[in-house]
């Protein structure tokens, strides 16, 4: 059984994560501004408040923890494309001295097709509406990637398609081969079964898989 800390659980993948991981027999501490806790069939969450960019919310939240799944978001509105973007390189910019402090070294963090090095495999064709609506938004995990990957943690780069809101499938294709790397879509509760099922790996590997379901 593994302790995890989702930051980001109030919604989307962080609170898919939190329900997948818990129906596993983790023990989850979810992380939101509200500190709503996401409904459970089994297992428990742990729901606090804190937020992402106050380093001493992350200390408090990481007591007794060995794993962290970071899986922020940014709603989608004309800020995200006309307004600068850092919620993600500042979030993490926080967290790692702070996992480093508490002696934590596994780290699943939740970016995007299209972040850092899978950039390049973007489709000509979507490539000008991908910069359009997402380029701030994946410049700054692009930054944020680029900081775990130097950081010396045991770390899970998660890159999904685009994400919808159907039911967990199990019938999804995780990527790893850059040669693989297509854009697609994914449903957010197979992003989350993905993830609940490597918290038991002996080690999360620095990987940055790409994870979709269908080819867009």
């Amino acid at each position: 059984m593994a302790n995890i800390l989702v930051i980001g659980a109030s919604r989307g993948i962080g609170k898919a994560v939190c329900l997948a991981a818990a129906e596993k027999g983790h023990a989850v501490r979810a992380m939101s501004r509200s500190g709503a806790a996401p409904m459970r069939k089994n297992g428990a969450v742990e729901a606090i408040q804190g937020n992402a960019l106050d380093r001493g919310d992350i200390d408090r939240a990481l007591d007794g923890v060995d794993t962290v799944v970071l899986a922020l978001g940014v709603p989608a509105s004309l800020d995200m494309i006309t307004g600068p973007v850092t919620l993600f390189s500042k979030a993490t910019q926080v967290l790692l001295p702070a996992m480093e402090s508490a002696n934590i070294d596994r780290l699943i963090a939740v970016t995007g097709f299209g972040a850092g090095d899978s950039r390049s495999a973007i489709n000509p064709l979507q490539r000008l509406p991908f910069k359009a609506l997402l380029g701030r938004a994946y410049a700054d995990k692009t930054t944020q990637e680029a900081m775990i990957s130097e950081s010396g943690l045991d770390y899970l780069i998660v890159r999904p398609g685009v994400l919808t809101n159907q039911p967990r499938s199990g019938r999804y294709k995780v990527l790893e081969d850059p040669k693989k790397w297509r854009n697609g879509v994914i449903a957010r509760a197979d992003v989350a079964d993905f993830i609940a099922g490597r918290l038991t790996d002996e080690t999360l590997g620095c990987k940055k898989p790409v994870l979709i379901r269908w080819h867009l």
